[in-house]
């Protein structure tokens, strides 16, 4: 394996996308189920460590616990439960080497251990648009838009996340809609005894009223669980709202795009406040996160791209998030050298860009 670049080696990156770790231990189903998007081990198919992903648990974390490279799973889930959530979480998180860590909450929270878990690492907050609304949607459609307003503006989060992409889909009418829809939809919403946010109109407030405040946007795009329908996820769904708010001037950020990530790319190019990044996509492709960043990197400007993990409740996701996308990036830069396409000054400054640069001032991070 070719040695990283030392611009690349040496970064702290800022993860500005992931949702937190997991504080008790799981089994070794409930380990399985984190390993892909998928619910549960098919009783169709094999273990899920018969992935990209699970044999790059055995490969690169059995020797963080002191296990020979690829020991069988069983070894490894025991090793891992005898060592303990806490302990398990610590390890991996610190030789990640992240230095930030952009956090989503809102996925699950009774199930996250604490911020104490980054202790080694700063820690910032994004809020979740979508449980937002259901949490002030319960105390009457009345009111609903002020209520929302006040949140956004007392809240600290450095950005606000949108799960459209599972809710209603990503073709969003452009439209901001007034006070009066907002309440209707509200009122329609109770009426129907959902608790979940699905709506169309109340989804384009959320968005609206975020970036109106300047806090950047970021959308759930692509790549995810049975829960969405993957055709209603390409981010060019977006161009009439992206068109729309481009004359704000504030960040939207397109998370995780994969297989769509080239449109991302796109859309990042021709729209000047679009950011993206291939999210879980590196470490869920492993081994073979190389193809997809440089695919991802054809045509995006390299101040429009960031570095995530995506990663939610186990800590090795972390741990291969950064470790993949270090290699890939280390990979698309030493092509660059080799094809004399760039010096390394420039692959020195296109590094540190995409792995804290640009979050930086995409979420005016000090």
């Amino acid at each position: 394996m070719e040695p990283l670049l030392p611009c690349v080696a040496s970064l702290r990156l800022v993860d500005h996308h992931c949702h937190g770790v997991l504080r008790a231990d799981v089994d070794r189903d409930g380990f399985e189920s984190m390993l892909t998007e998928a619910a549960s081990v098919s009783p169709l198919g094999t273990s899920l460590f018969d992935s990209s992903l699970g044999l790059a648990v055995r490969r690169w974390c059995a020797p963080l616990l002191d296990l020979p490279v690829l020991a069988p799973a069983d070894e490894y889930l025991a090793r891992r439960l005898s060592l303990g959530a806490a302990e398990a979480n610590r390890t991996f998180l610190v030789a990640s080497e992240i230095s930030m860590f952009l956090v989503d909450g809102g996925l699950s929270p009774e199930r996250l251990a604490g911020p104490s878990v980054f202790t080694h690492s700063s820690e910032l907050p994004v809020l979740r648009l979508e449980r937002l609304a259901e949490e002030l949607v319960a105390r009457g459609a009345a009111g609903f838009p002020d209520r929302v307003r006040a949140a956004l503006a007392s809240s600290n989060a450095v950005a606000a996340k949108s799960i459209a992409a599972y809710r209603v889909g990503l073709a969003l009418d452009p439209e901001r809609p007034a006070d009066a829809s907002v309440v209707a939809a509200a009122d329609r919403w109770l009426k129907s005894g959902s608790s979940r946010c699905a709506d169309d109109v109340v989804t384009r407030f959320l968005v609206w009223e975020a970036l109106e405040r300047g806090l950047p946007v970021q959308f759930h795009v692509g790549y995810g669980d049975a829960d969405l329908s993957l055709r209603d996820c390409d981010p060019l769904l977006l161009t009439d709202l992206l068109r729309a708010t481009a004359g704000l001037g504030v960040p939207v950020v397109l998370l995780h795009n994969y297989p769509f990530h080239r449109n991302a790319g796109y859309l990042a190019q021709v729209f000047p406040h679009v950011f993206v990044d291939v999210g879980l996509a590196t470490h869920a492709a492993a081994h073979q996160a190389s193809r997809v960043l440089a695919e991802a990197l054809e045509i995006v400007p390299f101040g429009k791209f960031l570095f995530s993990t995506d990663a939610y409740g186990l800590a090795e996701l972390y741990y291969l998030g950064a470790l993949f996308f270090r290699r890939a990036l280390s990979d698309f830069l030493s092509h660059g050298l080799r094809a004399h396409a760039f010096a390394l000054a420039d692959a020195e400054r296109v590094a540190n860009l995409i792995g804290w640069r640009n979050a930086h001032r995409v979420y005016r991070l000090t």
